[in-house]
């Protein structure tokens, strides 16, 4: 063995105990629940950096188009929002929007853009929940907001915010206060700003769609039952479990997938998962409850084959357990995918649908070619999603 060999041998095996031991740490700090959180949630990444949130127009928007206010969660604290206006609406009413002072709005009532959600019996409103990191203002939201609005846009508004502990809005992150969080965003829709549950629209992307679900279940499990216009969920996942096994962090780099190989350690380390988000199981109680209820539904599920970051099969497994509350059978997964080979539309390059249906509901998946995890929000599958609820509504 040469005198080269040998130190390259040795830096290789440091190399790799390094690594193991890096491993080790981070496995070692995602089971204490704050540094776990941080790696859920990532709301510590704004991604708006030197932009003021409380200045729209510098993401593109017309002046006075988006108000900036807050919402007050349930529990009190306040939650950083905005409403933004339906470009054709906006035309209509210019003069008087700019004539108003802009950014941040303490009272938001007092504003033209309230009157125009909270006067107008033709408004619509969809309620949007964004994923992990940034902010309203980050990344790919803002296409999103005008592809929300783009197949209407003079009655379709769009109302935004970022929970607790992300951007502006004060606290710390969890399930249970994400959803607490959505919920009181709802509410003030409904009680507030005087929205019928039939004109709003949920849409959630990423972690944005288990908080959807956690709402749209909250309500439909309500006594008399409040069912929206309808939910569309973007780049969903099944649970936080079943995420981790698969999740890639940028689309490269694996979180716990290598330890999904050890069935035994794998499963101990699910013991300390702090927020399960088990999507899956919440599909199908809002599900039963609206059949139950024998109350109309509609959902729509879109995921691009090539999202790195959360792969499209775990919209698939949600899609087979919304079938299997629908149809209250047991069906198993093999005997799903035959099934709905057989109602498959398939679209080419466009991807593929597939749609579900009883006498109350209508589950819709949509497969998407590309479209990844983020772009897909801006494209115009999402216009019409929205449109085709919204239509029916």
């Amino acid at each position: 063995m040469s005198t080269i060999t040998i130190p390259l041998l040795k830096f290789g095996a440091v190399s790799v105990a390094v690594a193991i031991g890096l491993y080790a740490t981070l496995l070692g700090l995602l089971t204490r629940p704050s540094f776990q959180a941080n790696v859920v949630y990532l709301h510590k990444i704004q991604m708006t950096w030197f932009r003021d949130l409380n200045v729209p127009e510098s993401f593109g928007f017309l002046r006075n188009q988006v108000t900036p206010f807050s919402i007050k969660s349930s529990d009190g604290g306040p939650l950083y929002a905005w409403h933004i206006l339906p470009i054709e609406l906006y035309r209509q009413h210019e003069s008087a929007l700019t004539k108003e002072s802009s950014g941040f709005v303490p009272n938001f009532d007092s504003r033209t853009a309230f009157k125009l959600l909270r006067d107008d019996p033709q408004a619509r409103l969809v309620i949007h929940m964004h994923g992990a990191a940034g902010t309203v203002g980050s990344g790919y939201r803002v296409p999103n907001y005008r592809a929300l609005s783009a197949g209407d846009p003079t009655n379709i508004h769009v109302l935004t915010f970022d929970y607790r502990g992300f951007g502006l809005s004060q606290g710390a992150p969890s399930e249970k206060n994400l959803i607490m969080d959505a919920n009181s965003i709802v509410e003030w829709a409904m009680n507030t700003a005087g929205i019928p549950p039939s004109r709003i629209m949920i849409f959630g992307q990423s972690v944005g769609t288990a908080v959807s679900l956690g709402v749209s279940e909250h309500f439909a499990l309500q006594s008399p039952p409040v069912v929206f216009a309808g939910t569309v969920l973007v780049a969903s996942f099944s649970d936080v479990a079943s995420l981790v096994a698969t999740y890639r962090i940028a689309g490269t780099i694996p979180l716990l997938s290598p330890l999904a190989r050890f069935p035994k350690l794998f499963e101990y380390l699910g013991t300390f998962i702090r927020d399960s988000w088990s999507s899956k199981d919440r599909i199908a109680r809002y599900i039963q409850a609206n059949e139950d209820n024998n109350v109309k539904y509609r959902l729509t599920l879109i995921h691009a084959e090539d999202d790195w970051d959360i792969p499209f099969h775990h919209t698939e497994v949600l899609f087979w357990h919304a079938v299997k509350a629908m149809t209250r059978q047991d069906i198993s997964y093999d005997d799903f995918v035959h099934k709905k080979s057989q109602s498959l539309t398939d679209l080419g390059a466009a991807g593929s649908i597939t749609e579900w249906n009883t006498q109350n509901g209508i589950v819709r998946e949509e497969i998407l070619k590309t479209g990844l995890h983020d772009v897909v929000m801006g494209n115009p599958v999402v216009t019409m999603a929205v449109m085709r609820i919204l239509a029916a509504s």
